[in-house]
């Protein structure tokens, strides 16, 4: 590994040199950035077998075909142009290098910003690339948003990260990690974000997307990450657009009785809003890198216990989405790239008092206010889980009786008459002594009973795939720890009957 980041070009010329790699270059819609960078870094013969260009729409159906969806800047897109431009090397080389050298396909299709600057530059890109000669080929692919605000220094960008996925799939390829952290060499994510990243072929078997995912933010390369629950990755824009988005944010450590009924009675209440559409709902579960590292904030994160918790998740068929936004207001801040249509938030009657509490606001000019001016602007609404009262025994947290500075009475009141926050009412109240932390806590001891917290789906989980610690041996040991007493009650008991 360098000590130091390579320039582009120096990465494309040791790529020329220093490697056995032939290609083909396809690029739409921002120049031939990438293949430039090679031919300006020399020795370039070494290495490219063809460059292209199809920026005419017509010229472009005839070469890859249609898009069903009439637009160029997509998944699909690229998909057809990897297909092509590879097969293409290998029908035209593949006997004359194919023993020797190894071949790849770069592609992208980008669309940079207008003149008038009233769209996000964005594209995408990927390699279809061998590791050794005559072996099947692997895919590496990314969406970028380019955040420049003038087309040139967007296509510098873009050739700059180009040049890096291809140089990270012949020098980093042993280490996924450090392929996405190379990508970010030489920018910055004021210049560009990486918000997908996806790793597959028969070298990279081995490799779970979500986990990709979860290092894309927590480099930050992006402020977020969705997957489905098959564990594909999905670009943010692909799931979002346009959409009713409803999200519940939590640690799910693991998913409990409460949790489930938080997302239905939310559900419920938002599902009825007359500004929303049921067919265009877009449910999100969401994990804070915060909540993942369970401490302060140069802890490591628990790869294992993350995937225990989207496990879990993705079992019920919930889509995961992972972020850095600790804030509720630049959560929303984010859904609003997306969408203009009406956002839903669940959350617990303490994490609302967070939203309250004037301390997070602090490195915000207009402190509080700024902050609700975000999060309260926009067409969203908040869905308040009650809970047992801390310091009131017996008595229930609501929004009704919510414990605010007097500074801030009016304030709450203000967004309650304006529905913007609504009380959820019809709840599971027999669920709320549900702690998840305790849950855990039994789970990894082998005690009994924590079956009762979370759903029968959840229980059979963790135990077939041995999820959040849980070890049979110890349920065993922990059986027989308390079972003992009592037998040797009850054969004491039948002895003194017996005589």
């Amino acid at each position: 590994m360098e000590s130091k980041a390579l320039s582009a070009r120096e990465k494309a010329r040791r790529l020329n040199l220093e490697t056995n790699t032939y290609g083909s270059f396809a690029e739409i819609g921002a120049g031939q950035e990438v293949a430039a960078v090679f031919f300006k870094a020399g020795g370039a013969s070494n290495t490219i077998a063809k460059t292209m260009s199809a920026y005419d729409m017509t010229f472009s159906n005839a070469i890859y075909g249609v898009e069903e969806s009439g637009r160029y800047v997509v998944q699909s897109r690229l998909m057809k142009m990897l297909d092509k431009e590879y097969r293409l090397l290998e029908q035209r080389l593949g006997i004359k290098m194919g023993f020797e050298r190894c071949f790849f396909a770069f592609a992208n299709t980008v669309t940079t910003i207008n003149y008038q600057k009233t769209n996000q530059g964005h594209g995408w890109i990927g390699v279809r690339f061998q590791l050794h000669p005559q072996s099947p080929p692997n895919d590496l692919i990314v969406h970028v948003k380019m955040q420049d605000s003038d087309a040139i220094n967007q296509q510098h960008a873009l050739g700059t990260i180009g040049v890096s996925m291809i140089y990270a799939c012949y020098f980093h390829y042993q280490d996924p990690e450090q392929m996405i952290i190379s990508l970010m060499d030489n920018l910055s994510r004021d210049r560009i974000e990486v918000d997908m990243f996806k790793l597959a072929g028969p070298d990279f078997e081995h490799i779970d997307n979500r986990l990709l995912s979860l290092q894309l933010v927590k480099n930050g390369l992006t402020h977020a990450a969705i997957f489905g629950p098959d564990g594909h990755v999905i670009p943010p824009a692909d799931l979002l657009y346009k959409k009713n988005i409803l999200a519940l944010r939590g640690r799910f450590r693991p998913l409990t009785h409460v949790n489930l009924d938080m997302l239905k009675r939310g559900y419920d209440l938002f599902s009825q809003e007359e500004d929303v559409r049921k067919d265009r709902i877009e449910i999100l579960t969401e994990l804070t890198l915060n909540d993942l590292r369970q401490g302060s904030e140069d802890q490591e994160i628990d790869y294992k216990d993350f995937l225990d918790r989207v496990d879990i998740l993705s079992s019920l068929g919930c889509t995961v989405m992972i972020s850095d936004y600790q804030e509720y207001y630049r959560l929303v801040t984010y859904f609003s790239e997306f969408t203009k249509e009406k956002i839903g938030i669940v959350l617990g009657i303490y994490a609302l008092e967070m939203i309250f509490d004037e301390k997070y606001y602090e490195t915000l000019r207009g402190g509080i206010l700024e902050s609700f001016s975000t999060l309260f602007s926009r067409n969203v609404k908040l869905y308040v889980y009650p809970a047992h009262h801390r310091s009131k025994s017996g008595e229930l947290y609501t929004c009704r009786n919510f414990e605010l500075p007097e500074n801030l009475v009016d304030l709450y009141q203000y967004l309650l008459a304006n529905d913007k926050i609504e009380n959820i009412r019809n709840f599971e109240a027999e669920g709320l002594h549900i702690i998840s932390d305790q849950v855990l806590q039994q789970i990894r001891n082998g005690q009994a009973g924590w079956e009762t917290c979370v759903p029968d789906g959840v229980a059979k989980a963790i135990k077939e795939r041995l999820l959040f610690g849980y070890d049979p041996e110890k349920v065993q040991k922990s059986l027989s720890e308390t079972e003992r007493p009592r037998l040797l009650q009850e054969t004491w008991e039948s002895l003194k009957a017996s005589n």
